[in-house]
C-alpha cells in the first residue's frame, strides 16, 4: 500500500507526514486517524507501520514526524518540546479536516509510546478528536523523571537538569551546548543501563531490526528542563465522555503509567493487555502487532464508524 508525502503547519513549523489511504476507492469521506511516533522515532518506523495497517482496515491514517525531528522543520534538531508535540497532534487534526477524503467529524488519535502521552494531552483539549487510543503509551516526562519502571533514583533526573542548565549557559556564551546521547554504543551497555527494556530499545533503534537514518540518536539538552514540568496525564479526565483504549504488553515495564491513566479516565475506557509482549514488542513483532491492530480496528470502527 502506497502513501502520499504531505506537509502541514504546526505553530509556524512545516511538519512532514505520510498520508495512508485505503486501496479501495471510497464512496464518500472516511474516518481518519492521526498516528504519532515514539520518542526519537520517525514516521518510517512503527507509526508508519500502524498507519499502513489502519489504512488496510479502511481508515485514512496520517503518520507524521514531530517538529524538530525527522523531516520536519525546527531548530535545534532533536528538541523534545512537549507543548509543541501536543500542538503537532492538533495541527494534524486540522490538516485532516481539510482533506476531501476525510470526514472531519470522525477523527481519532493513535499515539505510540511517548506519543501516547502526547495524544492524551491533545485529546483532552481538542473536542474535534472523537476517540483516542495508545499502544505502549507513556508520559515521556514521567519516564525521564522516574525511569521506565518507575523506580529510578531521583538523583538521576537531578543530574540531567544540572547538565541541561550547563548547556543553556554554554549556548548563551556562544559555545556548543552539545546534546544528550540517547543510546549507548553496545547492547551490553544498554543492558547495564536499562536492563531488558534498555536492550530492546537499543535493538529497535540501533540495529537493522528497526533503525532509520533520521531517527534521533540524541536530544537537545533543553528538552530536559522542558520535560521537567510537563504532565501528559493532567488532561485525561477531560477526554470523557469520549472513549479511550490503551493497548499494553503484558510484560511491559512501562505499564504502570497506563494503569495511572486508566484510573484517571472518566469516560468509556479499556486497558487491553497483550500477554507475552513487552513494551517494544508492540512496535514491530507481528505476533503481537497483529493482535494490537485488530483491537484498534474494532475500537475505531465502533466509535468512529467503519471505513470501507
Amino acid at each position: 500500500m502506497d502513501h502520499t508525502s504531505v506537509t502541514f503547519d504546526s505553530a509556524g513549523l512545516r511538519i512532514a507526514a505520510h498520508l495512508h489511504l485505503p486501496d479501495t476507492p471510497a464512496a464518500g469521506p472516511l474516518p481518519a486517524l492521526v498516528v504519532g511516533h515514539p520518542g526519537t522515532g520517525v514516521k518510517e518506523q512503527t507509526s508508519g507501520s500502524y498507519a499502513r495497517r489502519m489504512a488496510e482496515h479502511g481508515f485514512v491514517a496520517l503518520a507524521f514526524d514531530a517538529a524538530y525531528q525527522g523531516e520536519s522543520e525546527g531548530l535545534p534538531r532533536g528538541l523534545e518540546d512537549p507543548a509543541q508535540r501536543v500542538e503537532d497532534f492538533k495541527a494534524a487534526v486540522s490538516f485532516l479536516g481539510t482533506r476531501d477524503e476525510v470526514d472531519a467529524d470522525r477523527i481519532g488519535l493513535l499515539g505510540i509510546c511517548a506519543s501516547g502521552g502526547y495524544s492524551l494531552a491533545a485529546a483532552g483539549g481538542d473536542h474535534r478528536v472523537r476517540a483516542v487510543a495508545t499502544v505502549s503509551g507513556v508520559d515521556v516526562a514521567r519516564q525521564f523523571r522516574f525511569g521506565a519502571d518507575g523506580t529510578q533514583d531521583p538523583a538521576v533526573f537531578q543530574s540531567l537538569l544540572d547538565a541541561a542548565a550547563r548547556a543553556r549557559s554554554a549556548a548563551a556564551r556562544g559555545e556548543d551546548p552539545g546534546a544528550m546521547t540517547m543510546f549507548p554504543e553496545t547492547a551490553e551497555e544498554a543492558a547495564a543501563l536499562g536492563g531488558e527494556h534498555g536492550v530492546e530499545g537499543f535493538e529497535y533503534y540501533c540495529t537493522p531490526r528497526g533503525e532509520h537514518e533520521r531517527s534521533a540518536k540524541s536530544l537537545a539538552w533543553e528538552s530536559i528542563d522542558k520535560l521537567a514540568s510537563f504532565d501528559a496525564f493532567h488532561a485525561v479526565p477531560l477526554i470523557g465522555p469520549r472513549p479511550l483504549l490503551q493497548v499494553i504488553g503484558g510484560r511491559a515495564v512501562t505499564s504502570w503509567m497506563a494503569v495511572d491513566v486508566h484510573q484517571r479516565a472518566t469516560g468509556p475506557k479499556e486497558l487491553h493487555r497483550i500477554e507475552g509482549a513487552s513494551h517494544v514488542d508492540l512496535y514491530d513483532k507481528k505476533e503481537y502487532t497483529d493482535r494490537a491492530v485488530d483491537k484498534l480496528a474494532d475500537f475505531y470502527a465502533t466509535h468512529l464508524g467503519k471505513g470501507l
